[in-house]
Order: C-alpha cells, then sequence, then structure tokens
C-alpha cells in the first residue's frame, strides 16, 4: 500500500464537563472536574470523503503549571490550541500523507498558539488532536486497523517501516495512586459510595492489579512517609507487583533530586518497593530538566522524560544528560510516539518508552492512547480514568452502551453501567483492531457542547 494523499474539509470542536468521583492530586494540583475535547474532522483521502475523530481531557496544571493562572484559564489555553489547528489543517490545502499534513500545518499552528502566550507543551494539543482524527479517517478509508495501516505506511510517515509492530490482545494496567488517594478505609478522605472502589486497597481486591504508578510531591519527608504507608498495603495485598514513580516536577534541580533519592534509599521501610521499582517519571522542572545531568546522582533506576517533551530534540538531549526513556501521550501527538519508539528500537536494552496518561476517558480517547501505546510494544501502561471518573461520566446511556458493545472486551457492565474491564489487572484490546483508530463507534455529537 501507498500512503493515501489527504484534505482537511473541515474541522467541529466539542467539548462535554467531566466531573471526578474522587479529587485526583498530582504535583501541587487537585482536580475535581475538568472538560474533555472532542475533534470530528471531514477529511478526503484520495478524494473520498471519510470522517475521523478524536478525544482528549483537558487537564489542569500539567500543560502549563503556572501557579498564577486558574483551572478556567488552562483550560482556555487548549481550547486556543484546538482553535489554532484547526485552521491551520483546513487552510493546509491536499497534501501527499497524513504525515505531510501534520508536518505542513502542525508547527504553523503551534507558533500561532505561542504568539498568543502558550506554552509549546499546551500548544501541542491541537494538533495531537487533529493528526488523531485525520489517521482515524485514512484507516476507515482503507479499510485498515492502526497496527496493519501504519505496518503497511498509510499515514506516510518515516517512522513506521522501522519499527517491530506488536498486534497485542493484552496489556497491564498500572493504576496511578495520587497523593490525595485514600490508601485503605480507615483513611479519612472522600468516598463517593457508588459501588466502585474508593481506596487503593478496594481497587487492588476489585481489579486483580499488580502495577502502580506513584505519585511523589517533592518534599522528601512526605514522600518517603507516603511511600512507606503504599508499600505495607502493597506488600500485604498485591504480591509480585511493580511500581513506577513519578516526580511530576517537584523537583527544583538536580541536587535536590539526589538528596531524595539518598534518603529514599536509606530508609528501611521501603526497600522492597524499591526493589520493585521501574522507573523515575519527570522529577525535574522543565525549565531545567534538559539543563542539568543525572550523572552522578546514583539513581538506580531509568529516569525518564514527560512533560519536557515539547519538541522533536528532546529525547535525543535527554540521553546525552542521562535520561533512559520517555512517554507515550496521544496528547503530544502520535507522530512523537512513534519517533521516540522508533530511537527506543535502536537500543532497546538500554532506552525505554513508558505508557503513560492523563486520566483518559472511556471511549475514543482511552482506546487510542492505549493502543498506540501497547502498539508500540509498551507492555503496562498507566489507566486511571476509570478509578476517577464513572464510566462514560454525563455521556447519553446510549452512547455509553454503543461504544461497550462495540468493544464488548474492552468495557463490561457489572456495576450496572459500562466502565472498562480491568480483569486480573490487564485490559483486553482484542476489540481495539478493527478498521479506524481503535473505535467502532463515535461519541453521541449531538450531546456535546460546540465551541469555536
Amino acid at each position: 500500500m501507498t500512503a493515501p494523499r489527504v484534505r482537511v474539509r473541515s474541522v467541529s470542536l466539542f467539548e462535554r464537563p467531566v466531573t471526578l468521583r474522587l479529587p485526583f492530586r498530582f504535583g501541587a494540583a487537585t482536580v475535581t472536574r475538568c472538560p474533555q475535547a472532542f475533534v470530528l474532522a471531514v477529511v478526503e483521502v484520495d478524494g473520498r470523503s471519510v470522517e475521523g475523530a478524536s478525544a482528549e481531557l483537558m487537564v489542569p496544571k500539567w500543560f502549563d503549571k503556572n501557579p498564577a493562572l486558574t483551572h478556567e484559564q488552562n483550560f482556555e489555553q487548549l481550547r486556543e490550541s484546538l482553535r489554532a489547528a484547526r485552521e491551520a489543517y483546513e487552510g493546509a490545502g491536499e497534501q501527499p500523507s497524513a504525515h505531510a499534513l501534520a508536518q505542513s500545518a502542525g508547527e504553523p499552528a503551534i507558533a500561532t498558539s505561542m504568539a498568543r502566550g502558550l506554552p509549546r507543551l499546551a500548544a501541542q494539543l491541537g494538533p495531537a488532536q487533529l493528526d488523531k482524527a485525520v489517521a482515524d479517517a485514512v484507516l476507515r478509508a482503507t479499510g485498515q486497523g492502526w497496527v496493519d495501516g501504519l505496518r503497511a505506511g498509510l499515514l506516510g510517515d518515516p517512522w513506521s517501516p522501522q519499527l517491530p509492530w506488536a498486534r497485542p490482545d493484552r496489556v497491564t494496567l498500572r493504576h496511578t495512586v495520587g497523593l490525595a488517594d485514600r490508601l485503605t478505609s480507615a483513611d479519612k478522605g472522600h468516598d463517593p459510595q457508588d459501588g466502585l472502589p474508593a481506596t487503593l486497597q478496594d481497587a487492588i481486591a476489585r481489579y486483580g492489579l499488580h502495577h502502580f504508578k506513584l505519585k511523589l510531591s517533592g518534599q522528601p519527608e512526605a514522600d518517603i512517609e507516603r511511600l512507606s504507608r503504599i508499600a505495607s498495603v502493597l506488600d500485604a495485598s498485591a504480591g509480585d507487583y511493580r511500581v513506577t514513580l513519578d516526580g511530576n516536577e517537584t523537583f527544583a534541580d538536580a541536587q535536590a533530586l539526589g538528596d531524595f533519592w539518598r534518603a529514599l534509599v536509606a530508609s528501611p521501610r521501603v526497600q522492597t518497593l524499591l526493589q520493585r521499582t521501574l522507573l523515575l517519571e519527570q522529577p525535574l522542572a522543565r525549565r531545567v530538566a534538559l539543563d542539568q545531568s543525572l550523572d552522578g546522582l546514583g539513581i538506580a533506576v531509568p529516569v525518564i522524560l514527560d512533560e519536557s517533551d515539547d519538541h522533536d530534540e528532546v529525547f535525543e538531549r535527554g540521553i546525552a544528560l542521562g535520561y533512559r526513556g520517555i512517554s507515550s501521550k496521544a496528547c503530544k501527538g502520535i507522530y512523537r510516539s512513534l519517533r521516540s519508539a522508533a530511537r527506543v528500537a535502536r537500543e532497546p536494552q538500554r532506552l525505554l518508552l513508558s505508557g503513560e496518561d492523563l486520566t483518559c476517558q472511556a471511549g475514543l480517547a482511552v482506546q487510542q492512547d492505549t493502543l498506540l501505546a501497547a502498539s508500540l510494544g509498551v507492555t503496562h501502561i498507566e489507566r486511571n480514568g476509570h478509578h476517577y471518573v464513572d464510566g462514560f461520566g454525563i455521556a447519553p446511556t446510549q452512547e455509553a452502551r454503543d461504544f461497550a458493545s462495540a468493544h464488548a472486551g474492552f468495557y463490561d457492565a457489572t456495576a450496572g453501567r459500562p466502565h472498562l474491564a480491568v480483569r486480573a489487572g490487564q485490559l483486553d484490546l482484542s476489540s481495539l483492531h478493527g478498521p479506524g483508530f481503535a473505535t467502532a463507534v463515535f461519541p453521541r455529537w449531538d450531546s456535546l457542547q460546540t465551541f469555536h
């Protein structure tokens, strides 16, 4: 197959409010609600008009952590990024491939958003969502699924031919433990009484969890105390578990990070947990992360980049400073993930690609992001939307049923309404391999709020 020519005829932008059933705290931010953005693109694929779609939660205080901005101002930044992308992609004309379109329209869209004051990480969101929707349309037009379509070169990118594509039927779920999460029923805090797990202990029992992502606050004493408490729960309940640690940019510099790691290693209460730790994610603030070497800090696990990943040269710069991996996130763009995976494939014994998310929501967002990472060889992936949001939230009942019916292994309705189906700590991906990008159905567009 050859990559088809593409032209974006129209882009419609929507959102839906999402209320979290449990507060999610990471770094200095606590989130209880935020909108989910949806994109519907009408794309000419070799002259044939086809629709493609994508979705992403507009999480505050991740894309831009400026404490002076309110959550609503963060949401508006991300809407602005989507508007700039819509304008650029609609105006790009016919392009020889989906990847060529991303090159010709994506950078101008990012430049427009940055000129309006957005940091580059936020400016990337709009093009990332358009690229997902265009890829979905191309795959639908050609009758191919994500893995087979990219293996055949249908997006026209230079990395797909280099990759050892996987067509996974399952992936292990890595459960996030936020800084505000209750660990056991003895902990004070919010209990929504909705029949879903409200504590780490309950989630382990319900879902058979054995992989976990633990948030750090950047305050060594508090972090070590909380990790010790988490270790007690995992040691007692989670069997042969594994964890990753997420710094969320909370360490001011390499010296502070080194001091924390030495204190952690010296704490007897976390020794088993440390032996089971797979990686440390973005501990340093992005303003210094690519300027300070990790050499000499004595950190015994791979340190990877996440929030710093806002341009194509980041991974190579990070490798030179001692980083050994980077995250795949659909909100940063499918082509960024492909590029990173190709770099890891050159040194698979030394480098790694991890799968992380921003509480990806049931439906388009979680399906596309999960398949993206798993197809690139990621074997365990952070999936926490199912824990912090009750299924499909306020989506129409029929929309939730449509997704649950089309992707029966991925969802179940054991609590009386569709939720992500986590069995023995894993997700069943077999239904995501049909034509299109990981989805057989679309949201009910008339139930969403349009924004211009």
